[in-house]
């Protein structure tokens, strides 16, 4: 004698769902809008310096170690900036 037995099986869905490209998002923030290459530039190389001032504060600050990570971290944020540069038309 065989039974058949038939189980439902549900998928939970969450209850907030992420709404558009970033899934990882937090339900209800702000949606972050896309930066131009231009400005994502800027934004290395301003990145950049605040890794030197930092650096240097720490150097002055006689934290060594820390003032070396970031003296060492500034040149890798000009770098991306560099690359990213490379692909930038004229501007009119």
């Amino acid at each position: 004698m065989s039974l058949s037995v038939s189980m439902f099986i549900a998928i939970a869905r969450p209850a907030v769902e992420p709404q558009g490209p970033d899934a990882v998002a937090v339900p209800g923030s702000p949606a972050i809008p896309p930066v131009s290459p231009r400005a994502l530039h800027a934004r290395l190389l301003e990145n950049a310096a605040l890794r030197r001032m930092r650096g240097l504060e720490r150097r002055r600050s006689n934290r060594p170690d820390d003032a070396d990570y970031w003296l060492h971290a500034a040149p890798v944020a000009v770098q991306k900036a560099c690359a990213l540069r490379a692909g930038f038309s004229p501007l009119p």
